[in-house]
């Protein structure tokens, strides 16, 4: 296919990798990708900036506890960094399939094609809006899960094998963890960097919390990656209600900056996936859309502290302890000091 230089404006055909760039609609206001038919000609617009190698940030979105918000937060969060030019590929992998669901979309072939049959991600990658790209889940993925326990060797990385050449095209992949601790889910946090971690304002969901943290110190201690909390995500809250107060205070006090503003109970935010739409969409000026909008700007660093205090969690010394007396809130259980990074 012919492209024109950004630079020259000469016609040509891309056949190498520094002949494509794809950048933020913000930079320069132009547009996302450009082409270059010489290198003098990428130098010329990009400067030696341009040949540095970039990697995709690949954040995962989990908590092993169900109805926390977790494919709420990872349409929501793929759109709104699609929404700002970013280059972005969303993959569910959870066979419940509800990322799909939520778009409206239906894929070809799922997940289970690359990782069962190895197929290349640009083949299965279903082209959702602007820069978003999803990869879709469906029932299959719990026959891929027995193939990943069949195998003897590397079970536990054949994801991060399989997208292994995909960073270089985008600049955000995110992944939408289903609530267990599956195979499929060690296979995603393998390959993810950083995680962000919705909790739903209510006392279980802080027990979910402390599961997540002992998950992520056990794929380092045995898997050898190390995968940051990128942040904590209170979702469901009703600032009416004094236990979804106190479950915010309780986090704050153990994540510090890392606590994420919350985003607030929304019928328009519950009524989107039905619509086949992302919050953006359906009511951009809706308070769910306010939020999410603010989680994106977290996540890009728009709006990240200048300095980000390590927070830890501190044991508790006996059983899990629920709603104490007085005004104290829920503890945050804890079996042992875990770092959140």
């Amino acid at each position: 296919m012919l492209e024109v230089c950004t630079t020259c404006s000469q016609q040509f055909v891309p056949q190498f990798a520094y002949q494509v760039a794809t950048l933020p609609q913000s930079q320069n206001g132009s547009a996302p990708r450009q082409f270059y038919c010489r290198l003098e000609c990428r130098r010329s617009a990009l400067g030696d900036g341009g040949f540095a190698v970039k990697r995709a940030r690949k954040l995962a979105i989990l908590n092993q506890k169900g109805g926390t918000g977790k494919t709420t937060t990872a349409v929501n969060l793929a759109a709104g960094l699609a929404e700002r030019g970013f280059e972005t590929l969303l993959i569910d992998t959870d066979a419940q399939g509800n990322v799909g669901a939520s778009l409206g979309i239906k894929g070809e072939r799922s997940l289970y094609h690359v990782l069962v049959e190895g197929a290349q991600v640009d083949e299965v990658a279903v082209p959702v809006r602007g820069h978003l790209d999803v990869v879709t889940a469906d029932a299959t993925l719990a026959v891929a899960e027995i193939w990943l326990a069949r195998k003897d060797q590397d079970r536990d990385r054949i994801l991060c094998q399989r997208l292994s050449q995909i960073h270089r095209r985008y600049q955000f992949i995110i992944l939408d963890c289903g609530p267990s601790l599956s195979l499929l889910n060690q296979n995603a946090l393998t390959y993810a960097e950083e995680v962000l971690i919705p909790v739903s304002c209510d006392y279980l969901s802080l027990v979910g919390v402390k599961q997540v943290l002992k998950t992520l110190k056990d794929i380092e201690r045995h898997l050898g990656h190390s995968v940051s909390i990128a942040g904590v995500l209170p979702t469901f809250f009703d600032a009416r209600i004094r236990l979804a107060k106190e479950a915010v205070d309780t986090l704050r006090g153990h994540f510090k900056e890392r606590l994420l503003d919350p985003v607030r109970r929304s019928t328009r935010l519950a009524e989107a996936p039905s619509h086949r739409q992302s919050i953006f969409e359906y009511d951009n000026e809706s308070s769910g859309a306010e939020d999410y909008r603010k989680v994106v700007e977290r996540i890009i660093g728009l709006d990240r502290p200048a300095q980000r205090p390590e927070p830890r969690v501190e044991a508790s010394v006996d059983k899990p302890a629920g709603l104490r007396a007085g005004r104290r809130g829920p503890a945050l259980p804890s079996e042992q000091h875990i770092s959140p990074e």
